[in-house]
């Protein structure tokens, strides 16, 4: 597992590499799922993973700071 893996675009918050599987994570506090996902396409924090033939999942969270706890999350 990888947080805050810099890249030149910027870095993940977190990317968990399994044997099958890939998983990026983006976090955000009082955003939104879907403004983490935007980020994860928009940074291009997939395209190292492009010949890869692991499966791939983008996974947007957010959290609210009002009940700290995740508010919201989607998976792509």
């Amino acid at each position: 597992m990888e947080a805050e893996k810099e890249q030149s675009q910027g870095g993940e918050d977190c990317i968990v590499e399994t044997r099958n599987y890939i998983y990026i994570f983006e976090f955000k506090l009082d955003g939104s799922a879907e403004e983490a996902l935007k980020q994860i396409e928009e940074r291009g924090y997939a395209k190292e993973y492009g010949a890869d033939k692991r499966k791939l999942y983008r996974i947007g969270a957010n959290f609210s700071s009002k009940t700290g706890t995740i508010e919201e999350w989607k998976v792509v």
